[in-house]
């Protein structure tokens, strides 16, 4: 590699380093003003609060996407979904992170006895058998087909499994939206839907360039 190339490289990864240290830095300051509840002034939530429960849950999500799209950059040398992938498993794994922070801080268990979604009054709404807990994710048969597919063949299947996953998810986040009292949570809420909004637009188009659609 030139002198130049090493220089490029060394300030590049001094880059990301900052910047993923702001990331830890902003989320630990989220955190923390979550579970002392400062940014709304509440008590930390409840057990059976949609607060606690949105994060409990999101979190089982999130971890499936992040595992997703670890899997299928494996499997195609794509550099547009490979792209993807890699957003949505940082953006998530960082998201899941703060969401079991906050139930540590909080002093609540990280599973609950409830069902999948109760506190959003749509327990049972998931297949709740195969890995599928919740609306949109995929089951377990589904995730093994994908480990077994290449190229073109697993780029559809990953896009097409995570639209739908990404359906569910905004579902779920709204819920929180509307019913979670921890100002940040909410916020941090509503961020996911837009997010996710946007990317089922690109993961369309994406799907469209290799002539297929999303699955309902």
């Amino acid at each position: 590699m030139s002198r130049n190339g090493s220089k490029r490289g060394t300030r590049t990864a001094s880059w990301i380093s900052g910047a993923a240290a702001a990331v830890l830095v902003a989320a630990g300051a989220i955190t923390y003003a979550v579970a002392d509840g400062d940014d709304s002034g509440m008590k930390p939530p409840a057990a059976d609060s949609a607060d606690a429960g949105f994060a409990r849950d999101m979190s089982v999500h999130h971890q499936q996407a992040v595992e997703m799209s670890y899997i299928v950059r494996d499997l195609t040398d794509d550099e547009e979904v490979r792209r993807l992938a890699y957003d949505i498993a940082q953006t998530q794994a960082n998201q899941r992170g703060m969401m079991l922070g906050w139930l540590d801080l909080w002093e609540l268990p990280k599973v609950s006895a409830d069902e999948p979604m109760e506190w959003m009054g749509m327990a049972g709404m998931g297949a709740g058998e195969d890995g599928a807990l919740m609306p949109g994710m995929a089951t377990d048969t589904e995730m093994d087909a994908l480990r077994k597919l290449s190229g073109k063949a697993a780029e559809v299947r990953y896009l097409q499994l995570m639209y739908a996953h990404h359906v569910g998810g905004v579902h779920m986040a709204k819920g929180c939206v509307e019913r979670c009292q921890v100002g940040v949570e909410r916020r941090l809420a509503q961020g996911m839907v837009q997010a996710q909004e946007s990317e089922m637009k690109l993961i369309s188009d994406l799907l469209a360039k290799r002539g297929a659609k999303p699955r309902n």
